[in-house]
């Protein structure tokens, strides 16, 4: 994908309307919190957190961070944070959280604390997805969020690249399982390399198949 479509699908004012709605309210800070991760079988879920300048004159390609390929989402980390302005952090919930409070909970947790971690408190917090409690301001949850505001889309973005690259760490540290591939998802290479190396300390055992792998179902008695 090009860098001229690229803009030209960034610069619809659909993107920033709510933000502006909300700063004409007299809110200033408005986060917008995005999260990646929740599905993968092992490493951390990640939430990240953009308050965007409201004196941008353009935004950088921001918008579904599904819908580019590895290379244009790193691209557009950058762009993004060469932003004068922005104002952005990254929390992580890692396995043992996930195994813990469950992985919906794990999230929301990540999400608030990427929040607290600005170095500039939000007024406003608009997340992407389901609503989740426990903010300190007003919060407003956005279905397909990241296709409706640019801040949560900038969230989308740098929750990402930040995951990405913690996978890609993890199979230095955990090589043959792939991580580095399918960033901790269930695909048949993960799958096999579970089978023939059994979890690692950075898989979820909450989840299944590693769950099925620590703790097989009991037999069923046999029929001969």
């Amino acid at each position: 994908m090009g860098r001229g479509r690229r803009r030209n699908i960034t610069q619809d004012d659909e993107l920033l309307r709510t933000e502006r709605e909300l700063r004409a309210e007299g809110f200033h800070f408005i986060a917008g919190v995005d999260e990646a991760g929740r599905g993968p079988l092992a490493g951390p879920v990640v939430a990240a957190a953009v308050i965007l300048p409201d004196d941008l004159p353009e935004l950088p390609g921001v918008f579904d961070s599904k819908q580019l390929t590895d290379a244009e989402r790193r691209l557009l980390r950058d762009e993004l944070l060469a932003l004068p302005g922005i104002v952005y952090a990254v929390a992580e919930s890692d396995n043992t959280v996930i195994d813990e409070i469950n992985i919906l909970n794990a999230t929301h947790r990540a999400m608030r604390q990427a929040v607290l971690a600005l170095g500039k408190p939000a007024d406003f917090v608009l997340v992407d997805g389901l609503p989740v409690r426990g903010f300190s301001v007003p919060c407003r949850n956005l279905v397909k969020g990241d296709a409706r505001s640019a801040s949560i889309a900038a969230a989308s973005i740098l929750a990402k690249v930040h995951r990405d690259e913690l996978m890609e760490q993890f199979e230095t540290v955990y090589p043959g399982y792939g991580f580095a591939d399918h960033k901790g998802y269930g695909t048949a290479e993960h799958l096999d390399a579970l089978k023939r190396l059994g979890p690692s300390p950075i898989h979820r055992k909450s989840f299944r198949p590693v769950h099925d792998l620590i703790s097989p179902p009991p037999e069923q008695p046999g029929l001969f």
